[in-house]
Protein backbone atom coordinates (compact mmCIF):
# COMPACT_ATOMS: atom_id res chain seq x y z
CA UNK A 1 0.00 0.00 0.00
CA UNK A 2 1.41 3.38 -1.01
CA UNK A 3 1.91 6.19 1.48
CA UNK A 4 -0.90 8.16 -0.21
CA UNK A 5 -3.22 5.16 0.17
CA UNK A 6 -2.25 4.86 3.83
CA UNK A 7 -3.17 8.51 4.40
CA UNK A 8 -6.57 7.90 2.82
CA UNK A 9 -7.07 4.71 4.84
CA UNK A 10 -6.27 6.46 8.13
CA UNK A 11 -8.63 9.31 7.21
CA UNK A 12 -11.32 6.74 6.37
CA UNK A 13 -10.88 5.15 9.80
CA UNK A 14 -11.12 8.59 11.40
CA UNK A 15 -14.40 9.14 9.52
CA UNK A 16 -15.62 5.71 10.63
CA UNK A 17 -15.01 6.58 14.29
CA UNK A 18 -16.69 9.97 13.87
CA UNK A 19 -19.67 8.37 12.15
CA UNK A 20 -20.24 5.96 15.04
CA UNK A 21 -20.09 8.86 17.49
CA UNK A 22 -22.71 10.73 15.48
CA UNK A 23 -24.91 7.65 15.08
CA UNK A 24 -24.65 6.20 18.60
CA UNK A 25 -23.76 9.07 20.97
CA UNK A 26 -24.54 12.20 18.96
CA UNK A 27 -24.99 14.56 21.89
CA UNK A 28 -21.50 13.78 23.20
CA UNK A 29 -20.04 14.75 19.83
CA UNK A 30 -22.23 17.85 19.59
CA UNK A 31 -21.15 19.01 23.05
CA UNK A 32 -17.45 18.54 22.20
CA UNK A 33 -17.84 20.69 19.11
CA UNK A 34 -19.84 23.41 20.85
CA UNK A 35 -23.18 22.63 19.26
CA UNK A 36 -26.46 22.36 21.15
CA UNK A 37 -27.64 18.87 21.98
CA UNK A 38 -30.66 17.59 20.12
CA UNK A 39 -33.03 14.68 19.82
CA UNK A 40 -33.68 15.43 16.16
CA UNK A 41 -32.66 12.93 13.50
CA UNK A 42 -30.45 15.30 11.43
CA UNK A 43 -27.29 14.54 13.43
CA UNK A 44 -27.74 10.82 12.84
CA UNK A 45 -28.29 11.49 9.13
CA UNK A 46 -24.92 13.29 9.10
CA UNK A 47 -23.48 10.26 10.93
CA UNK A 48 -24.88 7.97 8.24
CA UNK A 49 -23.38 10.12 5.47
CA UNK A 50 -20.04 10.15 7.30
CA UNK A 51 -20.22 6.35 7.56
CA UNK A 52 -20.76 6.12 3.79
CA UNK A 53 -17.86 8.51 3.13
CA UNK A 54 -15.64 6.38 5.36
CA UNK A 55 -16.51 3.38 3.19
CA UNK A 56 -15.47 5.30 0.04
CA UNK A 57 -12.16 6.38 1.58
CA UNK A 58 -11.30 2.92 2.91
CA UNK A 59 -12.17 1.15 -0.36
CA UNK A 60 -10.37 3.77 -2.47
CA UNK A 61 -7.25 3.28 -0.36
CA UNK A 62 -7.40 -0.48 -0.87
CA UNK A 63 -7.77 -0.04 -4.64
CA UNK A 64 -4.99 2.62 -4.87
CA UNK A 65 -7.38 5.06 -6.56
CA UNK A 66 -4.87 7.90 -6.89
CA UNK A 67 -7.27 10.12 -8.85
CA UNK A 68 -9.65 9.97 -5.89
CA UNK A 69 -6.78 10.74 -3.51
CA UNK A 70 -6.00 13.91 -5.46
CA UNK A 71 -9.64 15.02 -5.56
CA UNK A 72 -9.87 14.81 -1.79
CA UNK A 73 -6.87 17.04 -1.12
CA UNK A 74 -8.67 20.24 -2.12
CA UNK A 75 -12.00 19.39 -0.50
CA UNK A 76 -10.44 18.30 2.79
CA UNK A 77 -8.25 21.42 2.81
CA UNK A 78 -11.33 23.63 2.49
CA UNK A 79 -13.14 22.13 5.48
CA UNK A 80 -11.26 24.21 8.05
CA UNK A 81 -11.68 27.36 5.95
CA UNK A 82 -15.43 26.90 5.67
CA UNK A 83 -15.79 26.02 9.35
CA UNK A 84 -13.79 29.14 10.27
CA UNK A 85 -16.23 31.16 8.15
CA UNK A 86 -19.14 29.59 10.07
CA UNK A 87 -17.51 30.73 13.32
CA UNK A 88 -16.69 34.19 11.94
CA UNK A 89 -20.29 34.64 10.79
CA UNK A 90 -21.59 33.64 14.21
CA UNK A 91 -23.18 30.36 13.09
CA UNK A 92 -21.04 28.30 15.47
CA UNK A 93 -18.85 28.64 18.55
CA UNK A 94 -15.04 28.63 18.13
CA UNK A 95 -14.63 25.05 19.39
CA UNK A 96 -16.63 23.96 16.30
CA UNK A 97 -13.33 24.31 14.42
CA UNK A 98 -12.04 21.33 16.43
CA UNK A 99 -14.08 19.16 14.08
CA UNK A 100 -11.92 20.34 11.17
CA UNK A 101 -8.48 20.52 12.81
CA UNK A 102 -7.37 17.14 11.46
CA UNK A 103 -8.37 17.82 7.85
CA UNK A 104 -5.41 20.05 6.83
CA UNK A 105 -2.95 17.54 8.28
CA UNK A 106 -4.54 14.58 6.50
CA UNK A 107 -4.73 16.61 3.28
CA UNK A 108 -1.09 17.61 3.52
CA UNK A 109 -0.05 14.00 4.17
CA UNK A 110 -1.93 12.87 1.05
CA UNK A 111 -0.64 15.76 -1.06
CA UNK A 112 3.01 15.17 -0.11
CA UNK A 113 2.63 11.42 -0.60
CA UNK A 114 1.11 11.89 -4.07
CA UNK A 115 3.77 14.43 -4.98
CA UNK A 116 6.51 12.10 -3.79
CA UNK A 117 5.13 9.14 -5.73
CA UNK A 118 4.80 11.27 -8.89
CA UNK A 119 8.41 12.45 -8.55
CA UNK A 120 9.55 8.86 -8.13
CA UNK A 121 7.69 7.77 -11.28
CA UNK A 122 9.27 10.51 -13.39
CA UNK A 123 12.84 9.53 -12.46
CA UNK A 124 14.33 7.42 -15.24
CA UNK A 125 15.46 3.95 -14.26
CA UNK A 126 17.59 1.54 -16.30
CA UNK A 127 14.49 -0.58 -17.00
CA UNK A 128 12.51 2.27 -18.58
CA UNK A 129 15.43 3.84 -20.50
CA UNK A 130 15.38 1.18 -23.22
Amino acid sequence: MSNAAKSILVYGIYLLILSFMLLVIPNVALTIFGLPTTNEVWVRVVGMQTLFFSFFYIRASQKEMTDFFGWTVLTRSLVIVIFALFVALGFAKPNFILLAVTDPFFSAWTWFALRSSNATRSVPTPANQR
